[in-house]
């Protein structure tokens, strides 16, 4: 779970705003509490190529776990080559899983942004260097203030090639010297998505305020800028 009280709080005040605008079902007592499941959310993409939006044949996926899928959002909307970015859980047991039960931490899921990218306009090269430089990757119990298994970071390789372009990143980061501590970060394969609730798709969007108090009170830039020695900010006025 999330585990700034800010954050907790934050989240309440979010959602009981959402709900007032129809975009769910009601404002949750508690930080865990689930909308009404959308249509987006009630099928899994078990296979990702069927779900590569109409125009864009040759585009790919590349799926990423950077702690806070609303961050990962963040990182990756509006780059070149970017066509789409959905907040979602990956790597779990349990079909369908709701925010709730992923925030256990029981189901084994991660928090994930799938993301949906131009081959011709950008490369997942390039989406794995974003990747390292907006994750801690020697923190194994989640990500900055995130503390728990749904919030470790994590790479999910489609196919052999990205496997392959994954690992030899990772390689690159431990053979840098740049980190003390051994990289925690995860690379496997890529199972089934399932798209989380409507009201998490674009939050930075739906609650920017809210957005900009959680990611500073969790220390997610200040840590970057420690381990990086520079910000990957490419969406100003959001982070």
């Amino acid at each position: 779970m999330k585990s700034a009280v800010l954050h907790t709080t934050l989240c309440v005040l979010s959602l009981a705003v959402l709900a007032g605008a129809g975009l769910a079902a009601a404002a949750p007592a508690g930080k865990s509490t689930t909308s009404a499941p959308s249509a987006k959310s009630a099928t899994a993409m078990t296979a990702p190529a069927a779900d590569v939006p109409a125009g864009h044949d040759t585009a790919q996926h590349a799926t990423f776990a950077l702690g806070c899928f609303w961050s990962g959002e963040v990182t990756f909307e509006g780059r070149p080559g970017v066509i789409s970015v959905t907040s979602g859980y990956s790597g779990g047991h349990k079909v369908n899983p709701t925010y709730e039960e992923v925030s256990t931490g029981l189901t084994g899921h991660y928090e994930t942004v799938d993301i949906v990218f131009d081959p011709a306009k950008t490369s997942y090269a390039k989406l794995l260097d974003i990747f390292w430089h907006n994750v801690d990757p020697t923190q194994a119990d989640g990500q900055f203030c995130d503390h728990g298994p749904e919030y470790h970071s994590m790479i999910f390789f489609h196919g052999d090639q990205q496997r392959q372009q994954a690992m030899d990143s990772k390689q690159q980061i431990e053979a840098s010297g740049r980190f003390k501590k051994p990289i925690a970060t995860q690379i496997v394969a890529a199972g089934p998505f399932y798209p989380a609730e409507e009201y998490h798709q674009d939050f930075y969007k739906k609650n920017s305020q809210y957005y900009h108090e959680y990611r500073t009170g969790c220390g997610r830039d200040a840590r970057l800028l420690q381990l990086w020695g520079k910000l990957d900010a490419y969406a100003p006025g959001i982070v």
